[in-house]
């Protein structure tokens, strides 16, 4: 079993990060930060997605785990006192003849984004937003090739069902179980006259749908994919869907999803 560890680079994670190394080579786990099995994520979401895109090329053949020293560690399973049995548990299903542990596939978004200076395409765990930098913005959405809406306003956040418990939620949108494999629109503050009429909800698209949306005005953005974000002054077009490929969590004991949400937000 090859594993990698990366953690949020405060004290506690760290010194997490250091136990782990130190238990795993006394079970014989192999250290290998090219093309691990597992990767272990120790602090809270936003580790979490820097641990994705670190390994983003190599998504299909990896599975993740998460260990929680932040303040809401959504993606996270394991508690910081809880690295011993962590260790125990990749051990136990190291041999593939003994019983394999458990592994959920997360939905991700696919973007093609379109610019006057090129093409190039990306993913996401979490979400895609796309705002103004100088003030509103003036898009067009299209939905299935279909013209939608137009829109002016601060911008819209696109997120996958495992994102839909963060900026998504915080916008009015629905929470969403990620054995769905669906994206969800959101809009933010939008302007609604008789100029400009939005549907002022959040949608939810299937898989086989695909959401454009085209700047239409000259004007300044900031596309953020999950924690990374890109300045934009030249954008033509943005197509979300659905990615073909999911994200792989390792599932070493049970962990229900609703279990996830009380905890995270009812306590």
């Amino acid at each position: 079993m090859r594993y990698y560890v990366l953690d949020r680079g405060d004290q506690l994670s760290v010194e997490l990060s250091e136990k782990f190394h130190q238990l795993a080579a006394k079970q014989g786990l192999q250290l290998d930060a090219e093309s691990p099995d597992i990767v272990v994520s120790i602090g809270g979401d936003g580790t979490m997605l820097h641990a994705f895109h670190t390994f983003i090329d190599r998504i299909p053949s990896i599975s993740f785990v998460g260990v929680h020293t932040g303040h809401l560690g959504f993606f996270a399973d394991w508690q910081a006192n809880e690295i011993p049995e962590l260790v125990d548990m990749i051990t136990r299903h190291k041999d593939e003849s003994l019983l394999k542990p458990r592994i959920v596939h997360y939905p991700l978004i696919e973007l093609e984004i379109q610019k006057k200076s090129g093409t190039s395409s990306y993913i996401c765990l979490n979400e895609f937003t796309l705002k103004g930098v100088d003030g509103t913005i003036v898009a067009q959405v299209d939905i299935n090739d279909q013209m939608f809406e137009m829109f002016r306003g601060d911008g819209f956040c696109i997120s996958t069902p495992s994102g839909s418990t963060a900026y998504n939620k915080s916008l009015g949108g629905a929470i969403i179980h990620p054995s769905i494999k669906a994206l969800q629109i959101s809009e933010i503050a939008s302007i609604n006259n008789r100029v400009f009429r939005t549907i002022g909800s959040s949608l939810v698209l299937p898989k086989h749908h695909h959401c454009d949306i085209y700047s239409r005005k000259e004007q300044n953005l900031l596309l953020t994919l999950d924690h990374i974000n890109y300045p934009i002054s030249d954008l033509i077009s943005v197509r979300c869907q659905v990615a073909k490929q999911s994200v792989s969590f390792v599932r070493y004991r049970p962990f229900p999803f609703w279990n996830r949400v009380r905890n995270a937000f009812l306590g």
